[in-house]
């Protein structure tokens, strides 16, 4: 019999839902202590913030992050101590990479939630409000959004433009100057396109900030400067990390990694398409909503992938792993 390849995905930024982790809270008694230390870590009331909102309070980046890192935690130890399923590989969207790596053994849970409360306080702080903008291309190919990004960031004298997310197959994220991915959207149609797509869209997105450019750079070197005080240990199961699409098994790299990874574009479909490669036969979506099954089904359609949002998911999960 074949063995049983299990990989955990964690959610980032965009997953969050006033009601989050309450239904883990509620019915695993072992969730609840994470959420308990997470609020300690940083002071703050994380319990009420995922359970009560306000959906304004939760919606701000310093905010949102430890939310997710802590509702995720609280999942993957329901996962892997009351269900008993164990990873074969990890891998987190943007800030869920705190959560692969977290899950790995490579840093202590109140690590974790400092330095998302850290990371997303320091990307809020880099760009001015209002300066910076992110929005979903839709259309062209990597390599082409590549070009445009340069396209514009060359011509438009309005700025940065750069790619930020390869989510999926015609849906990358762009991020940069607010004024730049405006001139974009003048301008589209006299980019000197080799062989244009039949449709393209661009939809600019609510954020608070530009990220996964180089306009984080300020955050990210705040992040290298916090990161010298965390002890980092070798993961105990396979890390898929964001920057290269690919292994990290050493401390040191997973270190650097997240550092660059507040600058650096999210290599989504290269590191799912990795889970490909290893004959990956099982993908859990490990913390709130869905937001990674729905990339998931773009990329790599053959292949389903498992929630933890209700009891009904947890069943199916467990009647799966018996």
């Amino acid at each position: 019999m074949s063995e049983t390849k299990v990989a955990f995905v964690y959610p980032g930024q965009g997953s969050q839902f006033v009601g989050m982790g309450q239904f883990l809270f509620e019915n695993f008694s072992n969730s609840r202590p994470i959420l308990e230390m997470a609020s300690d870590a940083i002071s703050y009331d994380l319990k009420k913030l995922c359970f009560d909102g306000p959906e304004s309070e939760l919606m701000k980046t310093e905010n949102t992050q430890p939310a997710i890192v802590a509702v995720s935690a609280m999942a993957h130890k329901v996962l892997t101590e009351d269900l008993g399923v164990k990873p074969t590989v990890a891998l987190g969207h943007s800030v869920g990479e705190y959560n692969a790596v977290l899950g790995a053994g490579c840093f202590s849970t109140e690590d974790a939630i400092r330095s998302v409360r850290l990371r997303g306080k320091s990307m809020q702080e880099a760009v001015p409000l209002g300066l910076g903008g992110m929005a979903a291309f839709m259309g062209p190919e990597p390599d082409e959004v590549i070009e445009i990004c340069d396209w514009v960031t060359k011509n438009s004298n309005m700025g940065v433009l750069e790619a930020a997310n390869f989510n999926a197959p015609g849906q990358i994220v762009i991020s940069g100057h607010a004024q730049a991915i405006s001139w974009l959207e003048k301008n589209l149609d006299k980019f000197p396109w080799k062989s244009a797509p039949k449709r393209t869209k661009l939809i600019p997105l609510k954020v608070s900030a530009p990220f996964h450019c180089s306009l984080m750079k300020p955050a990210q070197d705040k992040m290298a400067v916090h990161f010298e005080t965390v002890a980092f240990s070798n993961p105990k199961h396979k890390v898929i990390q964001n920057v290269n699409a690919d292994f990290s098994d050493r401390a040191e790299d997973i270190r650097s990694r997240l550092i660059s990874q507040v600058s650096q574009p999210v290599r989504w479909i290269e590191s799912v398409l990795k889970l490909k490669e290893m004959n990956v036969s099982e993908i859990i979506e490990v913390g709130s909503g869905q937001v990674l099954k729905g990339l998931n089904k773009k990329i790599w359609p053959e292949q389903s992938m498992l929630s933890m949002n209700t009891m009904e998911d947890v069943k199916v999960i467990e009647s799966k792993f018996k």
